[in-house]
């Protein structure tokens, strides 16, 4: 690990005015920032530590949102009576995530900045290719070992999957990233999250000097009705094969599908909204037969890579089944 300088921020003010500074990182849980210098992936000069900054890690859950500090540990989250009230996905994606001792310390923040866990990214020193890490230098994944790689999202320059729960939750609701600058702005989580394309290093749309500061999700009825449904190789401390969000709103005569939202993780470069089985769903008839094929539209356009190939037919089986679970069908 590289030798840095350590700055702890005694308030908001001062850690944007750090974190302006050349090769500077946040540092908040550390769960995943360290990890990653210890790998030589990221390298910074400096660290601001931002876990002491008060009135970041609040949770607040109100008649129409639930707003989320930044700060908030994923444990805090997971265990609030009223989130698994309001929000059953929130906290299922949380608590089916990484380990007791890691939900304890990592924050929603940095829960939701998590980078990839493909192994061509996180480790330099065997493979020099990799355009997140050295832009212009190729993708060693690419023809590689791609099991645990995306099939949507891909571009020529990086099949690497994002491999975090909780911002796919986040996308099938419509929440929005509260971001900190020299102003406050705004944005949809999907919006913040950016396809590789030719630049796979840019992840987000952060400018110099800004930090996310809450995330805040609409409540509705489908949020109500939700459900995380994660499938992995083993049954705790993995990455998804294959995981959906879903929310499911009828109409009165229990049958008619009125609202529905939908996203994938675990098969994309970023959390995947699955808005043509949304389109397709509402106003049908919650059976079966019309949720299984609908969801095979969730992977139109699908690239594999080969070894990657079964997670296109496991995604349209995972959304089923979660619906069908919410529904009672199942």
């Amino acid at each position: 690990m590289k030798d840095f300088n350590y700055i702890r921020a005694s308030d908001i003010g001062m850690a944007l005015a750090e974190v302006g500074q050349p090769a500077t990182r946040f540092l908040a849980g550390g769960t995943t920032q360290i990890d990653l210098m210890k790998c030589n992936v990221e390298r910074p000069d400096r660290l601001v530590d931002i876990s002491h900054l008060t009135g970041l890690d609040g949770i607040e859950v109100t008649d129409t949102v639930i707003r989320i500090g930044a700060l908030a540990k994923m444990s805090a989250v997971a265990d609030h009576p009223d989130v698994i009230a309001a929000a059953p996905v929130l906290s299922e994606s949380l608590w089916k995530a990484a380990s007791a001792q890691l939900r304890n310390m990592a924050t929603i923040g940095g829960n939701v900045m998590q980078r990839t866990r493909c192994s061509y990214f996180r480790d330099p020193a065997a493979y020099t290719a990799c355009n997140k890490r050295v832009p212009g230098s190729g993708c060693a994944a690419i023809g590689g070992i791609n099991r645990n790689l995306a099939v949507l999202g891909v571009s020529d320059s990086c099949i690497a999957t994002y491999p975090g729960d909780f911002a796919v939750a986040l996308v099938a609701f419509d929440a929005q990233i509260v971001l900190q600058g020299d102003t406050e702005r705004r944005m949809s989580v999907d919006d913040f999250f950016l396809l590789p394309g030719s630049t796979p290093d840019r992840e987000h749309p952060l400018e110099p000097g800004e930090m996310i500061v809450a995330i805040e999700i609409p409540r509705s009825e489908a949020l109500a009705r939700s459900q995380y449904l994660k499938v992995r190789d083993r049954v705790s401390y993995e990455f998804a094969a294959a995981s959906a969000a879903v929310g499911l709103e009828l109409d009165a005569d229990g049958v008619t599908i009125r609202d529905v939202r939908i996203a994938l993780g675990g098969v994309a470069t970023k959390p995947w909204r699955a808005t043509a089985v949304e389109e397709t769903l509402r106003g049908r008839p919650l059976d079966e037969e019309t949720l299984r094929t609908a969801a095979s539209l969730a992977v139109e356009g699908a690239q594999p890579g080969g070894q990657n190939d079964f997670k296109i037919t496991l995604a349209p089986r995972v959304i089923a089944r979660a619906l069908m679970s919410i529904g009672e069908i199942a």
